[in-house]
């Protein structure tokens, strides 16, 4: 889908200078006019302010299969980049149910990097995403566990490795595996896990970006050798699939 931009509407006050007390014809047209033009457009607000508040408390039948779900992320992040969100599932009646329980759609195992927050990027809301994150996507028990979790318990049916540009923990790996640097120890724990990575047949920031993909593709490739989550996937009732988040656009695409 390609998404147009238009430039935003503005609003030119009307002239300060006083209206004479028995204004000509078409003194009191153009009066008129700006009137009703200023009418049209608070109008043309409300109605979009409304549409959108539907959108919010629309009743949503949650994806229970891996294409729903991934389409329901695309979905999302076309509204995100578009400036159109719908920030679904937050009124006060789903608060009240997910009181007595939770089905989320999707596990996004994503970085902890403050720009890239899964249910602002995703359009999503109360309810709808497990979300697991750690530095770089790095993989440990704990995460594994609360992947397996989110697919054996809740059923759920997508599990996306969400990494995305400019990523301070690759960077990190990178850097001081070129250096020779030892980073300070809980760090450096991260940085041995990227470092299996690394794309060495680059340079510089080529290096740095390729590692990103290349480190979402070795998590997906751990996750799909778990035999409990590999079972899923062969019976389709599970995709894992590996993702980037672009900063420079806030387009999410699938990485191969």
């Amino acid at each position: 889908m390609n998404l147009r931009f238009h430039s935003p509407l503005h609003y030119t006050p009307a002239s300060e200078t006083p209206v004479a007390d028995s204004p000509s014809a078409p003194a009191r047209r153009a009066v008129l006019r700006a009137g009703l033009t200023s009418a049209a457009v608070l109008g043309a607000a409300a109605v979009g302010t409304s549409s959108e508040a539907s959108a919010a408390t629309r009743p949503r039948t949650r994806p229970t299969t891996p294409a729903q779900a991934l389409h329901e992320l695309a979905a999302g992040n076309r509204r995100w980049r578009a400036f159109r969100e719908v920030h679904p599932d937050e009124t006060p009646a789903v608060r009240e149910s997910l009181t007595s329980g939770q089905h989320p759609f999707a596990v996004i195992l994503g970085c902890v990097d403050s720009r890239v927050p899964p249910e602002l990027v995703f359009d999503q809301g109360l309810g709808d995403l497990l979300t697991v994150r750690t530095a770089g996507e790095v993989l440990d028990e704990a995460v594994l566990g609360s992947i397996a979790y989110g697919v054996l318990e809740l059923k759920i049916p997508l599990v996306m490795v969400l990494g995305h540009q400019s990523c301070g923990a690759v960077r990190a790996a990178v850097e001081a595996d070129a250096s020779g640097t030892r980073l300070p120890n809980h760090i450096q724990y991260l940085a041995d896990q990227i470092r299996p990575s690394i794309v060495r047949s680059e340079e510089g920031e080529a290096r740095i970006d390729a590692t990103i993909d290349a480190n979402v593709r070795a998590v997906r490739s751990r996750l799909t050798a778990e035999p409990d989550l590999a079972a899923k996937v062969s019976a389709g009732q599970l995709a894992i699939v590996g993702a980037r988040y672009e900063l420079t656009n806030q387009r999410v695409h699938t990485i191969n």
